[in-house]
């Protein structure tokens, strides 16, 4: 990622942290609208994982001027998820329901410049996640 895409997920990051909760929610309701059996690997109160999942794309955005150490944050969360049995079709799935809650979240303000910032920084966790290390480990 470059400094523009970093400043611009930045930027945008602050804008859904208000709506957090919100956005949370929403993002899961894509998810398994998108892949149903996908929610079998969620247990618990999701409103919990929601809030676990904003405080990890809050830290990876706050890392980003620190790849090395994202990095290893990344390879580390990669292994959690393979034990969960999270396969690579997932990370697609995910993906696209991040961009779309963003989308949906900010509005007009979400731009198409914000939306290639976050594929480029979600394109980067996903590969980086799925590292043969990673699966390995």
């Amino acid at each position: 990622m470059n400094a523009r895409d970093i400043a611009l997920v930045r930027e945008s990051h602050a804008w859904v942290a208000p709506v957090a909760d919100q956005a949370a929610a929403q993002f899961y309701d894509r998810v398994f609208e998108r892949a149903p059996s996908v929610a079998t690997l969620f247990r618990g109160d999701m409103a919990q994982q929601g809030a676990r999942l904003m405080a990890m794309i809050g830290a990876a955005v706050g890392l980003l001027d620190d790849m090395d150490k994202l990095n290893g944050v990344l390879v580390e969360l990669g292994r959690r998820h393979v034990g969960y049995g999270v396969q690579p079709g997932h990370y697609e799935v995910v993906g696209g329901a991040l961009l779309d809650t963003l989308a949906a979240a900010l509005g007009p303000a979400f731009t198409a410049d914000h939306r290639l910032a976050w594929a480029a920084l979600y394109g980067h966790v996903s590969r980086t996640m799925q590292a043969p290390s990673t699966v390995a480990a």
